[in-house]
């Protein structure tokens, strides 16, 4: 394998994730890296970022020395609150969530399937918390769902697999795989390439991820 490939910063796969949301969209953005996709969606693109803590017109992130306590997303960080947005109970986020008023969520995970299966809440390790929020809600319930994450573990291992092994969050839903090293499709027909970084080729890719994947 060449290794002559760099990695797409968190950054650069946020801009990439931002890339691919259309106009007048509804976009949940869940826990973690999916909260950075907020600072580079054009502000000429009309985008509704909602927030399962009950936000909806969700704004990048403030400035330092702007930030509002009261005024934050599922995982707790300031945000900011673009003109005609709004704030509400819990259960009417949830509502919008459980009810297929979002075009499309954007979530982390530990693995997915070849066929869109996601394990996105627990490791399965002992003493681990588990930590499914409104996950299982997201991912059914939005009309798209994305992932966002890195193609690797620490160890070396694909996330993207035949089978999960650790919990699942919920069967066949995920549609898109944005990685750090190639952008994926879950296709009946099996995973499909969208895109790779430079210097990667669709041989190392394949290698990489361990199973087939179409040009």
């Amino acid at each position: 394998m060449s290794m002559t490939y760099s990695r797409r910063t968190k950054d650069q796969l946020a801009a990439r994730v931002a890339q691919d949301i259309p106009e007048g969209a509804t976009v949940n953005l869940g826990i973690g890296q999916p909260t950075l996709v907020a600072n580079h969606i054009p502000p000429s693109r009309e985008v509704l970022l909602h927030s399962e803590n009950g936000l909806l017109g969700m704004g990048p992130a403030p400035a330092a020395g702007q930030e509002d306590y009261d005024l934050i997303n599922a995982g707790k960080q300031p945000v900011t609150l673009l003109p005609g947005g709004s704030y509400f109970h819990h259960t009417d986020s949830f509502a919008m969530m459980r009810g297929g008023h979002l075009d499309i969520c954007v979530l982390g995970a530990f693995q997915v399937s070849a066929r869109g299966d996601l394990a996105n809440w627990h490791t399965g390790e002992p003493g681990a918390i588990p930590a499914v929020g409104g996950a299982m809600d997201l991912a059914v319930g939005a009309r798209q769902t994305w992932v966002m994450m890195d193609l690797l573990t620490k160890q070396g291992a694909s996330k993207i697999v035949r089978e999960c092994t650790y919990p699942l969050t919920g069967l066949a839903c995920v549609k898109r795989i944005y990685t750090d090293l190639a952008t994926l499709d879950v296709t009946p027909h099996g995973l499909r390439c969208v895109d790779r970084v430079d210097g990667l080729s669709h041989a190392e890719l394949e290698q990489l991820v361990g199973l087939p994947v179409q040009a």
